[in-house]
């Protein structure tokens, strides 16, 4: 497991980033988040939907509802053109932050 407050400055751009792919509604990316990480890292439902509403209020995703099924109707989520924009930046800034960590981090193995 890794600590959750290495991971919390980043949630918007994976959650963004697995949007991007294609329109997901809650559970479903947290189970991705469950999944890519072989359960090392695995995001809270209040933690996920307050990630929702920030990138909602800075029009980076918009939410829509699908189709009924299994007992209601889901909120999906959808990356604007602004999201896509801002996801490309932070990857830009975390391909840079991670080399840096890496020059100091390499070799403790």
């Amino acid at each position: 497991m890794i600590r959750s407050d290495i991971i919390r400055g980043h949630l918007e751009s994976i959650i963004l980033r697995l949007i991007y792919e294609n329109d997901q509604y809650g559970y479903e990316i947290s189970k991705q988040i469950s999944l890519r990480t072989e359960n090392r890292f695995q995001i809270k439902e209040a933690t996920l939907y307050a990630v929702f509403q920030r990138l909602e209020k800075k029009e980076l995703i918009e939410s829509y509802y699908g189709k009924v099924s299994h007992g209601g109707k889901r909120k999906y989520y959808r990356i604007t053109m602004l999201g896509k924009a801002y996801l490309k930046e932070t990857a830009r800034e975390w391909k840079v932050t991670k080399e840096i960590i890496d020059l100091f981090m390499e070799g403790l193995d």
